[in-house]
């Protein structure tokens, strides 16, 4: 069949690994599809792809995760992300994008490091600093596409659950993908080929998120930590050599 073309099925292949990282860990998903998307399919397209392909799995894994989200800490981040994402548009346009990875990238990789030595911050997440991760996530998601990691490292630093880091990270991608699809609309950055696209590869990848999330619930605190942090600390290399 002609729309089973040797481009469409790399990406079929992509968007399963994905959706097992999505499932289980929670994040990580669009970092594992952008490198190969944007090259299948252009660096636009790829955007619009992962941001629709995304909101449905994230509907889709919330109703199991609902509970334990703690929204005293997601809903901040996920306002002020939303609130600054329009900054990280201007800044795209106006300075150099791959400086800003790599600066953010320096800092993710040295964090990982710190926290996969043990490191933990014992503290409260107070209301200033959930505003202030959130904003810096949403000017980078929009100016770099490396809006996860700042989000990563301030839920992994703390004694939260394994089971609570996961719901919050999808919290807080119910608010800032509806942000992001809104922006993208308004722009005129959707388009049928991209819809399209999304759809054909949405049912794997809904696959492998329900296959992930089992694959959860067998798992261990340690495990879980071994998995998040090992992704943390390969977006971080990603951003330094990309």
């Amino acid at each position: 069949m002609e729309f089973l073309t040797h481009e469409l099925l790399i990406a079929l292949g992509v968007a399963v690994a994905a959706g097992l990282m999505r499932g289980f860990a929670g994040v990580g998903s669009g970092m594992l599809m952008a490198p190969v998307f944007a090259i299948l399919f252009g660096p636009v397209q790829t955007v619009a792809i992962i941001i629709l392909m995304e909101v449905v799995v994230t509907a889709q894994l919330l109703p199991g995760v609902r509970r334990e989200i703690n929204w005293r800490i997601v809903a901040p981040m996920g306002f002020a992300a939303a609130l600054l994402m329009p900054v990280g548009s201007w800044l795209l346009v106006s300075l150099d994008p791959a400086l800003l990875v790599r600066g953010i990238a320096i800092v993710v990789v040295v964090f990982s490091l710190i926290l996969m030595v043990g490191w933990r911050y014992e503290g409260e997440k107070r209301l200033w600093a959930s505003l202030g991760v959130g904003g810096i996530s949403g000017v980078l998601i929009a100016s770099t596409s490396l809006g996860n990691p700042p989000v990563m490292v301030y839920l992994l630093s703390g004694r939260d659950t394994a089971a609570t880091n996961r719901a919050n990270f999808t919290g807080f991608f119910a608010v800032t993908l509806v942000a992001l699809i809104a922006m993208m609309a308004l722009a005129g950055l959707i388009d049928r080929d991209a819809i399209v696209t999304a759809a054909m590869l949405l049912p794997v990848f809904m696959l492998g998120a329900w296959i992930g999330s089992r694959l959860f619930r067998k798992s261990s605190e340690a495990l879980y930590r071994r998995v998040a942090l090992g992704l943390l600390l390969c977006v971080g290399l990603y951003g330094l050599l990309r």
